[in-house]
């Protein structure tokens, strides 16, 4: 099956609609800030919408208690917290802009 140029040039210019909203929301989401937790706040990261981690805070009674070992499992659990909630956000939002723009292929949907 052949698909004429009217066909063609409006399939491009859905692909750009589509390029241009993808673009919008990962400037989007670099803007927006998620704090997570973990040893009931002890420890707190901040990271953007593009899983990047903006800061780090640790409550000085964490460090005055000088357990080394803890400190640091406390800032990986918090750093994984970050990266992996940050990541299903983003995902999320992709989905939602691609929603009824795709055609409904089975496993497209993981794709983002």
């Amino acid at each position: 099956m052949m698909m004429n140029k009217g066909g063609m040039a409006g399939m491009m210019k859905q692909m750009q609609a589509m390029q241009a909203k993808m673009d919008k929301i990962q400037a989007d989401l670099e803007t927006k800030s998620f704090t997570f937790e973990s040893g009931g706040g002890l420890v707190k990261v901040t990271a953007n919408g593009k899983q990047r981690v903006t800061s780090i805070k640790i409550d000085p009674q964490l460090i005055a208690d000088n357990d080394l070992e803890m400190m640091e499992d406390l800032i990986v659990a918090a750093v994984n917290k970050a990266v992996d909630e940050t990541g299903k956000i983003s995902q999320e939002e992709m989905k939602k802009a691609y929603s009824g723009m795709l055609p409904n292929i089975p496993g497209m949907d993981k794709l983002f």
